[in-house]
Formats: structure tokens, sequence, C-alpha cells
């Protein structure tokens, strides 16, 4: 459990995980229930998570929250480190799906010998194999589905899973029934194809859905678990970042990350903020300087005074703001919102109504319940349950074979409605990190091109790396040093054959670059810039004809985005900070547009969470690859009309899997309650309906072709 202060509104915001909340029921329950809690503003459910917001007013018990919860049937856990961290459902789901499926396919078989005519002792014994084979693993398979629909009822409460439940369960006990009294018919094999059937849908939607829950996980392992902390005597000891307080000194040496904010005290360096700021260019601090949690120290050792800690630093504020964010943005899950509060009871009158006008027409109660189970299982919506799932999957699978890969399944909904596009300029526009001119690299004397390979190869500074990276693509090798010291703010120093030589900041230039010192030779100034990505006048045009308007929003500095403004012919804004992004595209969005945020950095986890679909490209951080909806592995920024173009495709799919869905069930309601169809029959006719949404959407298989 965490609460956060929400001073502009006098409100708190309190974060419970729900490991228990997996559908759209579930999340407008639990929305409606805890905000009918005196003293609760607001819950938002974030389904992908499976953690519940909840804004309330300052002082509220907590325990009112948890104990909401537990009368909604729903057990309330605290968070791990700021985030929650529920078991996969995806994989709680895998063994209950293959022993169903197993099951089925075997009872399938011996139930053959039964439809071919088998009669007496063999039909008997067949239907004796089929009960040991089925029972146990319809009581194992349909757990996920005993449970939820037990803990509604315990509650007082209905949902889509009661009236599944009672399906399986009174044709279980009905086929049991007739296999004791050497009847003709038994229907093992429809519960087990039921529970497979949905038991996929189930799965397949969880698996999209894991894809897309650890976001916050990998924005908040962005900070140190702890720091090394300088005591007033002098005596250097580590304490967890929990532990960190202001006012005390952390000694920070280069290659670690800030575990607070903070202000230097003692020494100089250069800091990697780029995950904060967007900002490309190394930042140097001195003393008096403030410096962020989450940030690189690139260079040499500082000793920094804690300012802020946990909640108060800048990275946790971008944690809250991708917290805020990631909620569900699905048209499909609102559908599936609404059609789970009316699926039970629906499902429920109509089988009541079907057994108690056969018994008022004379059928024996056997023959009664036997008809409204199939009006139970005909009416499973497990075409419906795998109308969105399974095209999501099969189009996302297209979409990673040409190197898109699709983390969170709605956003195939969401990306194909975009009609405004957002780019970050560093990493996203342009390729990750600027390169040397190769012009100026191939002028340089060999020799001295080995040297600067020798020094680049020494430093961990973005600049060395890249130079170092693109002399050995080209061939060189290094030459042999002695002597090497890295300067913070200066450089790099070495002695090569007895001259000193070193790789060093300019004294004066404009743009980024390195000098190359070779004593008893000219000194070497070395460019370097950032590319635009192959095919970006081609993508960009593309945007357009798909009827997307695109501009540039980043945290770079006003000339470097300007240059890249005017290479892709796109408006830009610059210096903008996550806050900024976000509060932009809730303008945007409120003015009724829908946002394609594309963005690589920690600075763009937020705009990245909060736009309406989102992608990243394969060398985004850690954060940013965990934040979009989807990321695309080529340098290509053909990628991005690829995606939108599949994701329309998509939709249209789903809307005909929906239609086909909701036909069936109109043809096939009147049947089962007229009593033309068996359970086994009906079982059969959902299967086939399943079958139909399931080869509907295997033509998405080449769609981003």
């Amino acid at each position: 459990m965490t609460a956060v202060a929400l001073e502009s509104e006098r409100l708190e915001r309190t974060t419970l995980a729900v490991p228990g909340a997996h559908c759209a029921g579930c999340m407008s329950k639990i929305e409606r229930g805890l905000s009918a809690v005196p003293g609760v503003a607001e819950a938002r459910v974030n389904l992908s998570a499976r953690m519940v917001s909840v804004s309330h007013e300052e002082g509220l018990d907590r325990r009112k929250l948890v104990h909401a919860l537990a009368d909604l049937g729903f057990e309330a856990q605290t968070r791990v480190n700021g985030s929650a961290r529920p078991d996969s459902a995806a994989r709680q789901l895998l063994a209950p799906l293959a022993v169903a499926g197993f099951a089925a396919m075997n009872v399938m078989l011996l139930s053959v010998s039964v439809w071919s005519g088998a009669e007496g002792s063999t039909r008997d014994l067949f239907h004796w194999l089929s009960a040991l084979i089925g029972v146990p693993a319809i009581a194992y398979a349909g757990q996920p589905f005993f449970r939820s629909a037990l803990g509604a009822l315990r509650k007082g409460h209905t949902n889509m899973d009661v009236p599944i439940s009672l399906g399986v369960l009174i044709a279980s006990g009905l086929s049991l029934y007739e296999t004791a009294v050497h009847g003709r018919h038994a229907w093992f094999d429809g519960a087990l194809m039921l529970l497979t059937f949905l038991l996929a849908g189930r799965a397949l939607d969880a698996m999209m859905r894991d894809r897309a829950r650890t976001g916050v996980d990998a924005l908040i392992s962005q900070a140190p678990q702890g720091a090394t902390v300088v005591s007033e005597d002098g005596t250097l000891a580590w304490q967890a970042t929990d532990a960190l307080r202001p006012g005390m000194i952390l000694r920070v040496v280069a290659g670690e990350r800030l575990a607070a904010d903070g202000e230097v005290v003692s020494g100089a360096s250069q800091f990697d903020q780029s995950l904060l700021t967007g900002e490309s260019r190394p930042v140097a601090a001195q003393v008096g300087d403030g410096v962020l949690a989450g940030t690189l120290n690139l260079t040499g050792p500082v000793d920094v005074r804690v300012s802020h800690t946990g909640y108060d630093t800048t990275l946790a504020e971008i944690v809250r703001l991708m917290e805020a964010s990631t909620q569900s943005r699905s048209r499909y899950v609102r559908l599936a919102d609404r059609a789970s509060r009316l699926y039970a009871p629906a499902v429920h009158t109509l089988a009541a109504l079907s057994v108690g006008g056969w018994l008022i027409g004379g059928a024996s109660v056997y023959q009664a319940l036997v008809i409204g189970v199939a009006v139970l299982i005909i009416t499973c919506p497990c075409a419906l349950g795998l109308a969105v799932p399974v095209a999501q999957v099969v189009s996302s699978g297209a979409l990673m074979r040409a190197g898109i890969m699709v983390k969170d399944g709605s956003a195939l909904e969401r990306i194909a409605l975009v009609d405004r596009a957002l780019f970050d300029k560093t990493g996203t526009l342009t390729m990750s990190r600027p390169q040397p001119d190769p012009a100026v690299l191939s002028a340089i004397d060999p020799v001295a091109v080995s040297v600067a390979l020798a020094l680049a190869s020494h430093s961990g500074h973005p600049l060395s790396r890249a130079l170092a990276a693109s002399l050995s693509a080209d061939g060189h090798r290094a030459a042999e040093l002695d002597a090497v010291e890295e300067r913070a703010g200066e450089g790099i120093f070495a002695r090569w054959l007895g001259l000193e030589v070193a790789l060093r900041r300019p004294e004066a230039a404009s743009g980024i670059a390195v000098s190359l010192f070779v004593e008893g030779k000219p000194t070497w100034l070395i460019p370097y810039a950032y590319h635009l990505r192959p095919d970006y006048a081609e993508a960009l045009a593309e945007l357009r004809t798909l009827g997307i308007e695109a501009s540039i929003l980043s945290g770079d500095s006003v000339p470097a985005v300007a240059e890249v403004a005017r290479a892709t012919g796109l408006s830009a804004q610059a210096m903008t900070s996550p806050a900024d992004k976000q509060a932009l595209i809730g303008r945007l969005q409120a003015a009724g547009r829908r946002v394609l945020m594309v963005g690589d950095g920690l600075n763009d986890g937020p705009a990245l969470a909060a736009a309406d679909a989102s992608m990243a490209p394969g060398s985004a951080s850690d954060v940013g690859l965990q934040s979009a909806d989807l990321v695309f592995t080529q340098d290509s920024l053909l990628a991005i009309p690829r995606a939108v173009r599949a994701a329309r495709a998509t939709t249209r799919v789903v809307k005909q899997n929906f239609a086909l869905a909701i036909g069936y069930n109109v043809l096939a309601v009147p049947l089962a309650m007229a009593g033309f169809v068996t359970p086994l029959v009906a079982a059969l006719a959902m299967s086939t309906s399943s079958l139909i949404v399931i080869a509907n959407s295997l033509r998405l298989a080449r769609i981003a072709r």
C-alpha cells in the first residue's frame, strides 16, 4: 500500500495491488464500490498492472479501502518497492488450459465410439472412462471460474463466471447421473471443450496484458537500491535508499547512479541526464550545482548533499505521472464491461425461463434441466471472449516478424484511431547516439587514428564510446598507451611512445565535438552529429497519407531541435519536461485528438503512458521500452506507418469477429430454448463459433508484409 499526498487538491492517493482483478467486470465493480466509500473522490483500476489508485480525503483510514475491496470479493495486497508485482495471470492459466485441452481430446476420442452406435456395456465402459478422465480434469481446470464465481456469490454478487460454472457443474453432474443409470448421453466432452476455449481466450488476453504490466517497475529500477553515505567523522557506510534523509552526504563515484536529488558539495563531474530531461549532451556539475536521482555520474567522484528522497525526487514524480496515465483505454474493454453487467443476469434468466417453460409444458425435471444446461453452454461467451485476443495475438505475431513488438494488445485498437503523432528528437527521429563525422576521421593520420581508438576505449563517456565503435567498425586497431588518466570534465590523457596524447573537450567548438591531441602533431577537431533515421521522409509522408499530423516534442535544447525540425519540415517544441509533454498530450486529447507518442527515454515515460498509443525504438531506455505499447527493432521509421496500417486492419477483423459471435447467439439461443440442442451439440456449436472467429483472425497473419 502506498500513499501519495496531492496537496493541490487536498487529497491523498493510495495505490493497492488487486491480483484478483482480471476482467472489465472486475474493473467496473472495484471502481464503483470504492467510489461509494465516504471520503473517496475517485478510484481508477489499472487492469494490466492489476492495481487500483484511489484519490481520497487526507487522513482517511486506508483500512476502509481494504475492507471495501474485501466486501467486493477482492483481496488487496501491499505494493513492493512502489510497484505492484502480482504473479503472471497468463502463467497461472497455462496449467488448467493444458489439462482441459488434453482431457478434452482424450474424451472426444472415447466419444467417437458412442457416436458410432456403441450400445450396452461398451457404451457404459466408455462413459465411465470419460468420467474418470473428465471429472478430475474439470475439477482442476475449472478452478479459475469456480473460485471467481464462489467469491462473487459469497458477497451477494454475480459475474460472468457464475453461469459458466453452473453450466459446467450441472453438465458434469447430469453426465455422471446418465453414466450411473446406464443412460445414452454423457457430456463430459462438452464441458471440457467449454473450459478449453474459455481458458484459451482468457490466457491469450492475459498474455497481452502481462506485456504491458512492467513499465513502472522498469522506471523504478533506474534508481539504485542504496548509496554510500559519508558520516560527520568521515567514515563511509552503505545505506538503503529508503533510509536516506535530506542533509546526508553521499559519495558518488564515476559509473554510479544517484539515489536521491541533491547538491554537489565536493568534486566535479559530468552527468548523463538524458533519461530524465532528454538532453543528449552530458551535463557538467560542480560545487553548488543540483543533481537528480537516477542520473548517471560519468567521469569523476563527487560528494552530494541530499535534498529530496523517496517520493519527493524528480524520478518519483515521473513514476507518479506514469501510474496516473497507465489506465485501460480500450473501447472494447468498455464494451466488455457493459456486456459483463448484462451477461450473467441475461443467461440466468434465459436458462430459468427455459427450465420453467418446459416444466409447465409437461417435461420431466431431468429433461428441463438438460435444456437449461444447453442454454447455459450455448450462450457461453467463448467466441466473444476470443474475438479480441486472438486477432490481437495473430496481428502481433505478424508485426513481430516485421520487427515490431506489440506489448499491449489494446494498443492495436488505439493506434488505429490516431490522428496526431508526437516525436521525441534524440534517439527517435535521430539515431540514439551522436556519431563522429566519417569524412573527418578519414582525413586524420592513420597513426593518430589508432591513438584515438586507444584513448576512446579507455572511457565510458558516450562520445568516446561512439568514437571507439566507429573506428573499430572501420577495422582500425588501438595503439598501446601508458599512464592513462581520465579527468572529470576535461577528457582522457595518456602517454604513447613517450609522447603526450589526449582526447579532450575542445576549448571552442560549435556543436558536439572532441579534439584529438598528439604531441608534435596538429590537433584534430572531430565533430559529431545526430543522423536522422533511415526512410524518415517516406515515413512522414505515409503518415500524412494516413491522415496523421506529426510534430516534434523534445526536451533537447532549442538549437538542436530547430536543426532537426528544418530537416524534417515538422513543427517543434523544445526544452519540454516530462510533465510538459504529458500536459500537451492532455490538451490535445481534450480537443478530441487521438495522440500517438513516439519516444525513447525515461523523460518520455509519462508521455508514452498518457498518449492514446505509444511506440519506442529498440534502442530506447529500459523505461521507454517498457512504457511503450509497441517497440520497433529496425532503424527505419517506416515501422510507424506499417504499425498503423496493421492496427486498422486488426480493428476491422475484431469488428467482424464481434458480428460473428453475436450472430451465433442470435441463431443458437432460440434453438436451445426450443429443445433442439443437447448439451453436447451446444458445446460443439459453441466450439464451432469459436473456430470461425479464430479462422477469421488468422487472415491477419500476413498483414504486416
